[in-house]
């Protein structure tokens, strides 16, 4: 069976390509989709990339969240299926209450670009399962409104849920709240950070590892993480 993950475009979008190209690394098929489109030609999964949508005129992800496509892709999420977004995606999922809390301005007011260290505290979900709670991991960041925020008590329930899927580690590169770097929904389809996995999938291209320079590949388990969700449901 051929695993086929959707990448919906916006107006705005930056890392769509970026995305097919990580869900063709990884073994499935991408499957480009447009944002003022109601059809999702059959995917199996869903990623939401990271941009400007609509020029974030509004609010990050706010317009996007009422674009077209999204009415399809809320009722799949909602029916299960595995949706990832990525920094504007992530925005677009908040804004969309996929998940919840919101995402502000950066704490310092800078856009902020570099590789950004995370733990796995989360490998449950259908993107994260590759993983192993407690894996250290290194993905590149950028963004200028990626502090997440959220009241105490719900700040409390995705703790005590274990919905945190990653947190900041060495420093907190936007003032997130308790370094919170992405969440998971209850059901763990639905995932949502600030990083983008999709630039950490092909050695030369990573971050710089230890070892050597840009190869850093810890972004592909997501997808192959996402594959492996959709061949169990089989």
């Amino acid at each position: 069976m051929s695993v086929r993950i959707g990448v919906v475009t916006f107006p705005g979008s930056l890392d769509d390509r970026d995305a097919q190209r990580a869900v063709r690394l990884a073994g499935a098929e991408p499957v480009a989709l447009w944002h003022a489109d109601h059809e999702l030609q059959g995917v199996d999964a869903i990623v939401l990339p990271g941009g400007f949508s609509y020029g974030d005129y509004l609010r990050c992800g706010a317009i996007a969240a009422h674009a077209p496509i999204m009415s399809e892709v809320i009722d799949a999420a909602n029916a299960g299926m595995p949706v990832l977004g990525i920094c504007n995606g992530f925005q677009i999922l908040v804004e969309a209450q996929l998940l919840p809390g919101g995402l502000i301005r950066n704490d310092h007011g800078d856009f902020v670009c570099r590789d950004q260290r995370l733990r796995v505290e989360n490998a449950s979900t259908a993107w994260t399962s590759a993983f192993e709670v407690g894996d250290e991991i290194t993905i590149p960041l950028k963004n200028g409104e990626g502090g997440y925020i959220a009241t105490e008590e719900t700040l409390d329930r995705l703790e005590g849920e274990g919905l945190v899927a990653f947190r900041y580690l060495d420093a907190n590169p936007n003032g997130s709240l308790r370094d919170i770097a992405g969440l998971t929904n209850e059901r763990g389809n639905v995932v949502g950070l600030m990083p983008h996995p999709e630039h950490a999938t092909e050695p030369g291209f990573g971050p710089d590892m230890p070892d050597a320079m840009r190869s850093g590949v810890d972004g592909l388990k997501f997808f192959q993480s996402a594959i492996d969700a959709v061949l169990a449901r089989v």
